[in-house]
This record gives C-alpha cells, structure tokens and sequence, in this order.
C-alpha cells in the first residue's frame, strides 16, 4: 500500500525534462515564471515528503511494538522468549511517548518476572508447585465431575423408526463437535436418542447410550474447552499416572440409585478406591466438582448402607478407605437455577438474549422442547434446591443473604414473583419450597413419581430420623436430611468460588394463551421495565447459601457426627478481562477448575500436604449460618 501512494506523487525528474525541454523556445519573463513555479513545486514537494516519511516513522514505529508486544504474549514460556530482552523495561521507556489511552491499556499488562497470569499454562502449577514445595503424588485420586461434563457415547446399531443408531455407533451425541453437527442438521433423532423413556427413567427402546470412559470423558467438553483437563495435567506434574488417578465419569442424564441398577456405578467405584489401596497402600482423595460432588456424598452413603442395590461396605468403610473428601464449588443444598430450567426451560442465560436470538432459539430448540427434554433426565431434580424456608427464607422473615439485595424492600425468599395475577398460575409469589411444590403440581404423573422416589429436598429435625436416613436412599443426596459418615479420620475440604453476581429469584408471567406458548408461564418483566431475573453473590452459577452445609459441619456433631476437620476456602472471583475462560484467577463455576488457586489447593491435598492450606473467608456465610434456625 506505500508503494503504491508513492506513485501517485508528482515526479519531480520529469516536470524539470519537461520544463527544460521547452526553456530556449520560450520569453524570459516566462522562463522566470517557470523557475518560480517549479520553486513552488518543489518545496511543497519537499513538504509532502517529510510528512510522509514522518507518516512512515510513525507506521513503522507501531509496527515493531505491536510485533514485540504479540510475540511477547503469544509466546510460551518453554521457548525462552523472555530471556532475549526485559520487555518491562522496553515499555516503561517508551510509556512517556505513548498517548494516555494506550498508557491505560498497557498498564493492564504486567511485562515483569512471572506472575500468575503464567500459571494459565499448561502443566505450571503443578511444575511450580513441586519446584517451590517439593510436592509428590501420595494418595490416589478418584474426580467425580459434574452435571453435563461427561460425554455421552452411543452404543446402540438398532434406533428407533426413522432414526438408525448405527451411523452414531460409538460417536458422541454429547460433548463434542459431533454433537452439535448433529443437533443442527438431525435434531429430531437427536433428541430420540438422548431423551430417556419418561416412564423407566432409562434409554428408550432400541437405544443405547452410555458415559464415555477414561480422563477423555470429561477432560475436554468440545475441542479446546477444557474441563478437568488442567487439574489432570497438574496431578501429572507432581507425579500421577493413570495408576494413582482415575475420572469417575458417570451418565448425568439418570437418577443416582439407576446409575447402580443399569451400570453399577458405585459398584466400579467401590471396586477401583479398593483396588487402589491394596496397590498403593493409600487411601483416597475423592473430589467432586458441582454436581460431582453430590454423586460423591451419595456414594460415601451407598456404601455403607446395607441391602440390595448397596454397598455394603460396613459402617468404617469410609474411615478405612478415604482419606478426604473434596467439594469443588457443590452443589451440596442445590442450585435455584434448576427450577426454572425445568419449570418453563429457561434461566439466565436464555433470557438475557436479545429478542433475535431468542426467537431463534425458540424455533430451533423451544421452551418447551428443553423443559421435555429435561424432565426426562432424572439426575437433574437432585439439583433442587433443598432445606426449603430454613435455608432460602420465607416471605415474612426473609432471606439470610437479603443484605445483598439492591433493593432493601425486597426478599430473595420472594423465590418466583408475579407482578400482575392473570390466573390460578399467578395468584401469589412463592418461596422456595412453594416452588418446588408448584413445578411438580404443573409437571407430568411420571415426573412426579420419580422425583419422589429418588429425592428428598427437607431437613431432618430429630437425631433418630437423621440415623434413620443412613437406609433411606432418597435422603443420601441431601445432607440435611443424612449426615456424613462417622470418619473422624477422614478430612474435608470445600473450595467455592465467591463475587460473581448469581441468579437468586425470577419475576415470572403468567402465559395468555397457553396452547400458543405451550407453556403456563414464563419469566418476563412487567413491560420490560427491569431484569425479570434477580442475583445474589455466588460463583455465576451457584449461590452462596448452597455452600451452606461446608459451614454447619464445622460445627455440628449431628451432621458431622465422626467430627471430621473441615477447611474452607472462598476463591474471589477476579478473572482476566483478556482470557476468555477467566485466566488464573477466576473462580466461575466451571472455570474454577482452571484457577491457579484452586490447582495449587488440589494439589497440597493430593501430596499430603494440607498443612499448606490456610482457611479464606470473604463473605457473610459462616454468620448467616450461625443465625439460621437449625433445629439440630
């Protein structure tokens, strides 16, 4: 582009042939006028070309720091690319010359010694852990991850009509790039095939899919977005090899207790933790991420408990064979956001889509087609929130985490709002209890049966009903309702993320005409006048009284009867506005896994070395639970 600027510009060679050429023929007062003008030319000439090449300084000087400055934060540690030179020092140089507007955004980089933007690197945290601490795999590790982070394989070559299995034998339907192809260009036997049989609660006829298998089940969700792949690659650093770690990948679509019945789940984990100390001579760190973490509660349960379908295991199986139990972000007490992903098949982030999108949503995957779909997935209702008024609050006491609230005249136990009653749907708000009574009312026989069956969202009130409970498979998800196991050597340790503003209540709509929407209400706003969804402190997923139980267990022998030691550790969330999955320091719900903080916490646990470990408290949790009204 230069180049051709530059022949545009007049050529002085050929105006002084041209003038010369015709200078004899011609008066003097017009020769005089010539060199006159040709003076002009050339000194406006001259002019341009200054301005061009300081033009041309300027380009090249921008030029060189934009290379310096990619190559700097594009390059890898691993090639020694700091060591040609100290960028800091080049910047700071130069930073008196540079307009305030780049100043601010330089200032955003920090170009010295390493920090913890680098520990975003694959393998960092763990290499750095093990330079600086000296830290070595010990115990084995078993890693529960959570809902929908497992990838869904199909098994079947038979279908159904119209849909043939065979052409997706052993390709994913679910995590994976194949699945998307597939939800685009074929979603009606898509969802055929991932949709369970509403009655059984297992794969419809003809259908077979399955959990895929190995740390690739949930590693990666899709090519590039990683999942526990940075926590695999950490443990790998300080020493663990696929004999001392294992990935107890599950299908999240089922009920827990069918997870035994159609592919005995707990079973293999029994047999691999068991296996693992004979081996190592090692108990196990069993660590859970989100719903992960209730899957690994409910196994602490299932094995002890003694009947058909269980582990029976003994009542010191726990103490003899775990040696902690870490809840990454749980989902302990439940998420509110469940409730209306299965009540009208929306949440947050279908409703902060701007009207294109969501009628583009809508006509592709429909409220109503995402409610179904759901509804049919039994482990999904084990996220309902659980322990009703005595954690969420009621209308007239209200909420403990109310003092977030922007708005003191209202109460995030006000769970679902109505601002105007059109019908027998809308005629009052609803606490959280109210709420989970009000979806089952509106939701299909089935449904309720199996949420019955398998789940229970209370809170125990005698000693006698929590000991009762241990037999009780439903409560096993719940652990206000069956307390931890008696492992006084067994050690606890909940990592969450905080200060990232959470879904909390809903201001739903009554539906006019319900045939047309399909549905009875919907969350919307009164003429758009607010956001119809209200938010809370937590991890952009959870909220923090889902953390509740981490708390009550440092305290109460009732739930905690073996007096386990629990440590907790709130991670602000603070991530990198130049990293689209946080960078170091984020503490998201499912970015978390990548945070440096929450890799080098795993890791001090993993080697034994817990010591290393030092409580943070950042929020109001451990007071708000110490004002709620346990009855135990």
């Amino acid at each position: 582009m230069v180049l051709k600027s530059r022949n545009k510009e007049p050529s002085v060679e050929t105006d002084a042939v041209k003038e010369t050429s015709h200078e004899d023929d011609t008066p003097k007062e017009t020769q005089e006028h010539h060199k006159s003008h040709h003076k002009k030319k050339r000194a406006k000439h001259d002019d341009e070309s200054q301005s061009y090449a300081s033009k041309r300084l300027v380009f090249m000087f921008g030029a060189v720091i934009g290379v310096l400055l990619a190559a700097y934060l594009g390059a890898h540690r691993h090639k020694d690319f700091d060591k040609l030179f100290d960028l800091q020092d080049y910047v700071d140089d130069w930073r008196g010359f540079l307009p305030e507007n780049i100043r601010s955004v330089l200032s955003d980089f920090d170009f010295a010694t390493p920090s913890q933007q680098d520990l975003t690197e694959n393998f960092s945290v763990g290499k750095a852990m093990k330079k600086d601490y000296g830290l070595t795999s010990k115990f084995p590790v078993v890693m529960v991850p959570g809902v929908i982070s497992t990838g869904l394989e199909s098994w079947g070559t038979a279908g159904v009509e119209g849909c043939p299995s065979q052409p997706h034998f052993r390709k994913r339907l679910w995590g994976s790039m194949y699945m998307i192809r597939t939800m685009f260009l074929d979603k009606v036997c898509w969802l055929k095939h991932i949709m369970l049989d509403p009655i059984t609660g297992l794969d419809p006829e003809g259908i077979t899919v399955r959990a895929a298998q190995g740390f690739e089940a949930a590693d990666f969700f899709i090519t590039g977005y990683w999942i526990w792949g940075k926590i695999i690659q950490n443990l790998a650093a300080i020493g663990y090899d696929p004999n001392m770690m294992i990935t107890a990948a599950y299908d999240w679509r089922l009920a827990y207790m069918d997870l035994e019945r159609r592919d005995t789940y707990f079973s293999t984990m029994k047999a691999q933790i068991e296996l693992q100390k004979k081996v190592s001579n090692q108990k196990t760190i069993l660590i859970g991420h989100s719903m992960g973490a209730q899957v690994a509660y409910y196994f602490m349960k299932w094995v002890e408990a003694e009947g058909e379908y269980f582990g029976n295991g003994g009542p010191n199986w726990i103490n003899d064979n775990i040696a902690a139990f870490v809840d990454i972000s749980g989902s302990a007490l439940g998420a509110p956001k469940a409730v209306p992903a299965l009540l009208s098949g929306e949440m947050k982030d279908t409703v902060q889509l701007n009207a294109l999108a969501v009628y583009g949503l809508e006509k592709f995957f429909s409220r109503r087609e995402r409610v179904d779909m759901l509804r049919t997935f039994g482990g999904i209702p084990s996220m309902f929130p659980k322990g009703g008024d005595l954690i969420w609050g009621t209308l007239e006491d209200g909420s403990a985490d109310d003092e977030l609230s922007p708005n003191k005249n209202e109460t995030f136990a006000d769970f679902i709002r109505f601002d105007e009653a059109v019908g027998t749907f809308s005629s009052r708000n609803l606490t959280m209890a109210d709420s989970l009574d009000y979806l089952l009312d509106m939701s299909p026989t089935w449904f309720q049966d199996r949420v019955r069956e398998q789940y229970s969202f209370g809170f125990a009130t005698t000693p006698a009903e929590l000991q009762a409970n241990n037999q009780k498979f439903s409560t096993w998800s719940n652990p206000l309702e069956a307390p931890l196991p008696n492992a006084p050597d067994m050690k606890i340790y909940c990592f969450y993320g905080v200060g990232n503003p959470t879904e909390r209540a809903y201001m739903y709509q009554e539906e006019q005409n319900k045939t047309l929407a399909k549905l009875n209400i919907t969350i919307k706003a009164p003429n758009n006048e607010k956001s119809p969804v209200f938010f809370t402190d937590g991890d952009g997923t959870l909220p923090l009284l889902t953390h509740s139980m981490c708390h009550k267990w440092k305290t109460s022998r009732y739930y905690n009867p073996g007096g386990s030691p629990v440590k907790v550790v709130e991670i602000k969330h603070e991530p990198d506005r130049f990293d689209i999955r946080g960078g170091a320091k984020t503490a998201e719900h499912v970015d978390i896994l990548g945070s440096a903080e929450l890799n080098e916490l795993i890791l001090k646990v993993a080697s034994g070395r817990d010591d290393l470990i030092e409580e943070r408290q950042i929020t109001n949790l451990s007071r708000w639970v110490s004002e709620m009204d346990f009855a135990l």
